[in-house]
C-alpha cells in the first residue's frame, strides 16, 4: 500500500485527491472543453478552405478570431474575482454553445466571422477564451506551493488528452459520414453540434463549482474608490452637514449617473493598479517573452500544420486525425511528467530545457521531403510542446500575491493572444506567395528566442515570497539562497566577531555562531534580524573607537 501511495504521490494524482471535488470538476471541464477544440483545430482550416475562402481569408479569419479572444477573454477576466468565477466560466459555456450553433447552420464568411469573433471558437487548438486564465487561477487559490505544479501539470495533461481525443473522434467522424454519402461541407457542419454539446456539458460542471473557488474580497477591496483631487480639496472645506440633515441631503457627492462609460473605465483602470510594482517588474519581463513565444504559436498552430501537410503530401482526414490524436496523446502522457520533473530540477530548467527540443522541430518541420519523417518532427514537437506550460503558471502563482493571480493571469493571457492573433495572417500571405515554410522557421527562431531567455531572466527569481514559505525555487534538495546583501552582512559580521574579544560579548557571540551553523531551525525573517544584530556593533565597542 505504501508503494502506491508512493507511485500516487510521484505521478501527483496524491496533490489531485488533497485539493479536492473541485479540481475533479476543473480538470474534467477542460477536458470535455479541448476535447471540441481538438476537433475544430483539425478542421476548421479545412473547412474555411471547402467553403472556397482564400488563404488570406482563412489567415484573417483566424487573426480576428484570436483578437475576439483578446477583448472577450481580458474583460472577463478582470472582472471574475468581483462578478463570481463561476458565473464567468457558465457564460463562456454559453457563449460557446452560441458559436458552435452558428458554425453548424450558416456558411456565410462574415456571418461566421462574426460568431468567432464574439463567441468562443479555437482558432489554434488552444484554449485562449476566458476559461483558462480563471481555472488557472482557481487552481492555484485551492492548491499549496507542494502541490501546485503536480496539480497544474494534471490540467494541461487532461487538457491534451482532451484536444488528442477530439482530433481522432474528428477525422473518424469525418471518414465515416463521408462513407455514408454525406457531402464533406454537411460533416463538417455535422461536427459543430459536438462542440455545441461540449460547451453546455462545460456549463454544467461550471455550474457544480463549490463557493472554495471564490476570492474572499478584503471589506477595503469592496468599498475602495478613487477619488479626483478636486473633489478631495471641496470636501476639506466643506464643513460637517449637521446631524439633522435628511439623508439625501447628506449623501457625499457622486458623479452624474449618465457617464457610465467613465465609472467603467475608472473601476478598470483601478482593478489594473492593484497589481503591486515587483509583481509588475517581474511580469513585463515575462510577458515580453511569451508574445514572442505565442507570435510563434499563431504563425503555425496545429489547424495550419495540418492544412500544410494535406497541401504537400496529400493524406486522407482520417490519417491527419490518427496523426494528430497521437501527437496530442504523446503531449498528454509526457505532460504528466512536468510536476514531478519540476520538483526535481526546478520550474524554470523544466521550462527551458524540455521546450528547446520542440522549437527545434518547429524550425526544421518544412525541410524533410517525406511525410513519415515531418509526422516524426511533428511528433516531437507535440509531444515536449506542453511541459513548460504548468510550470509556467505554477511560476507565475509563484512569484504573485493571491489576489492578483486573476489579474495577472488574464493579463498574461491577453498578451499572448495579442501576439497570436498577428501570426495566422503572416503564415495567410506567405502561403498565398508559396512561401509557406518560411513561417515554420521563423517561428522555430522565435521559440527559440523565448526560450533562452526565459533561462537568463528567470533561473534565480525567489519564489512563494508571498505564501509564507522560504524564497526558493522547488527543486529538489535545494538550500536555500541567500540573496548578495545578506551574504555581505554574515560576511561583515564575522569579521565583527573576530575583532570583538571583549569578554562581555563572549557568549552571546558564541550563541551567535552557534546559531549561523544551523538557519534552518529559524524562520527566515529571524535569520535576516540576527545577522542585522551581529552586524550592528555594540556599546562597548563604540567605546573603544
Amino acid at each position: 500500500m505504501s508503494i502506491l501511495l508512493r507511485y500516487l504521490e510521484w505521478f501527483g494524482l496524491r496533490a489531485i485527491h488533497e485539493t479536492g471535488r473541485n479540481a475533479y470538476l476543473i480538470l474534467a471541464a477542460r477536458c470535455l472543453r479541448m476535447t471540441a477544440h481538438g476537433a475544430i483545430s483539425l478542421i476548421l482550416a479545412l473547412f474555411l478552405s471547402a467553403l472556397e475562402f482564400s488563404d488570406y481569408q482563412i489567415g484573417l479569419f483566424l487573426t480576428l478570431t484570436l483578437l475576439g479572444d483578446v477583448f472577450l477573454g481580458g474583460l472577463l477576466t478582470l472582472i471574475a474575482d468581483r462578478t463570481g468565477r463561476r458565473n464567468v466560466l457558465i457564460g463562456g459555456s454559453m457563449l460557446m454553445v452560441t458559436s458552435g450553433l452558428t458554425f453548424a447552420f450558416v456558411s456565410n464568411f462574415w456571418v461566421l466571422l462574426v460568431a468567432a469573433v464574439v463567441g468562443v471558437v479555437s482558432a489554434t487548438g488552444g484554449d485562449f477564451g476566458p476559461f483558462r486564465s480563471i481555472e488557472e487561477s482557481i487552481l492555484s487559490h485551492l492548491t499549496t506551493p507542494r502541490t501546485r505544479a503536480e496539480v497544474l501539470s494534471w490540467y494541461v495533461s487532461t487538457s491534451i488528452f482532451g484536444s488528442a481525443l477530439g482530433s481522432e473522434l474528428s477525422g473518424r467522424i469525418i471518414h465515416a459520414l463521408q462513407n455514408r454519402g454525406w457531402e464533406l461541407i454537411d460533416a463538417y457542419h455535422a461536427l459543430f453540434l459536438g462542440y455545441v454539446l461540449m460547451g453546455t456539458l462545460n456549463a454544467t460542471l461550471s455550474f457544480l463549482l463549490t463557493d472554495a473557488c471564490e476570492i474572499q474580497l478584503k471589506p477595503d477591496d469592496t468599498t475602495y474608490s478613487q477619488v479626483p483631487q478636486e473633489e478631495l480639496e471641496q470636501a476639506a472645506a466643506t464643513p460637517n452637514p449637521p446631524e439633522n440633515l435628511g439623508p439625501l441631503q447628506a449623501m457625499p457627492l457622486s458623479p452624474a449617473k449618465h457617464n457610465w462609460l467613465r465609472r467603467g473605465w475608472k473601476g478598470l483602470s483601478s482593478r489594473l493598479s492593484q497589481i503591486s510594482a515587483p509583481t509588475r517588474k517581474i511580469m513585463y519581463k515575462l510577458w515580453f517573452l511569451l508574445a514572442i513565444d505565442s507570435l510563434a504559436d499563431g504563425m503555425v498552430p496545429f489547424s495550419l500544420t495540418n492544412y500544410y501537410m494535406e497541401e504537400k503530401f496529400h493524406p486522407t482526414k482520417s490519417s491527419l486525425g490518427d496523426i494528430n490524436g497521437i501527437a496530442y496523446l504523446l503531449g498528454a502522457v509526457a505532460t504528466v511528467f512536468a510536476g514531478p520533473l519540476a520538483r526535481k530540477i526546478g520550474l524554470i530548467n523544466t521550462m527551458v530545457f524540455t521546450h528547446v527540443p520542440s522549437s527545434a522541430a518547429v524550425l526544421v518541420f518544412p525541410f524533410p521531403p517525406t511525410f513519415w519523417l515531418t509526422v516524426v518532427l511533428l511528433f516531437i514537437r507535440a509531444g515536449l510542446n506542453s511541459l513548460d506550460q504548468a510550470p509556467r503558471s505554477a511560476f507565475i502563482a509563484a512569484v504573485v500575491k493571491a489576489d492578483e493571480r486573476t489579474a495577472v493571469m488574464g493579463i498574461t493571457a491577453v498578451v499572448r493572444t495579442l501576439a497570436a492573433a498577428t501570426g495566422p495572417s503572416v503564415t495567410g500571405f506567405l502561403a498565398g506567395s508559396n512561401r509557406f515554410w518560411i513561417a515554420f522557421v521563423v517561428a522555430g527562431v522565435c521559440r527559440l528566442v523565448y526560450d533562452f531567455g526565459l533561462y537568463a531572466l528567470f533561473i534565480n527569481t525567489k519564489l512563494y515570497q508571498h505564501e509564507g514559505g522560504a524564497a526558493v525555487d522547488p527543486a529538489a534538495n535545494a538550500a536555500p539562497r541567500l540573496s548578495d546583501v545578506e551574504m555581505e552582512l554574515e560576511s561583515l559580521a564575522d569579521s565583527d566577531e573576530g575583532s570583538d574579544e571583549s569578554p562581555g560579548k563572549k557568549s552571546t557571540t558564541e550563541e551567535s555562531s552557534a546559531a549561523s551553523k544551523s538557519p534552518r531551525l529559524m524562520p527566515r525573517d529571524e535569520q535576516q534580524q540576527q545577522r542585522v544584530r551581529r552586524r550592528s556593533p555594540s556599546p562597548l565597542a563604540k567605546m573603544h573607537t
